[in-house]
């Protein structure tokens, strides 16, 4: 069972609030969940969050994957550290160099592929000229 921390919808329509939940992830958004971690209320300025640091710590720790916006809730509280920085311009430049270098594995079904595309095109060419 792959378990996620993820905002489970509350509140009435064009009211949303969210609570911090951690369920199956094959389960749908508002169903059934293991357990509430806390809150989230957008709509309160500025927005309340409230959970409970020790639990989210304990779940992550025992492999839960925090959804894309749980993360971005957990990084402005501090309970996970930011996201590294992107490689500067330079490091990009040596990471793509590296990739280059390796050369890529073509299968054989791939390579015939090839091969009728390019008869393909010698043949369209051919009337085309015609």
């Amino acid at each position: 069972m792959a378990v996620v921390i993820r905002m489970m919808r509350a509140g009435a329509r064009k009211r949303p609030f969210y609570r911090i939940v951690v369920a199956d992830s094959r389960r749908q958004r508002d169903g059934r969940f293991v357990e509430i971690l806390g809150y989230y209320d957008p709509l309160a300025k500025p927005f309340a969050v409230k959970m409970d640091e020790e639990k989210v710590k304990g779940w992550i720790g025992q492999g839960a994957q925090p959804s894309t916006q749980a993360a971005s809730l957990f990084r402005r509280v501090g309970i996970i550290a930011a996201r590294p920085s992107r490689p500067t311009k330079k490091a990009a430049a040596t990471m793509a160099a590296v990739k280059r270098a390796r050369p890529r594995k073509v299968t054989e079904r791939k390579t015939r592929a090839k091969a009728l595309r390019a008869k393909k095109r010698a043949k369209v060419a051919a009337t085309a000229k015609a």
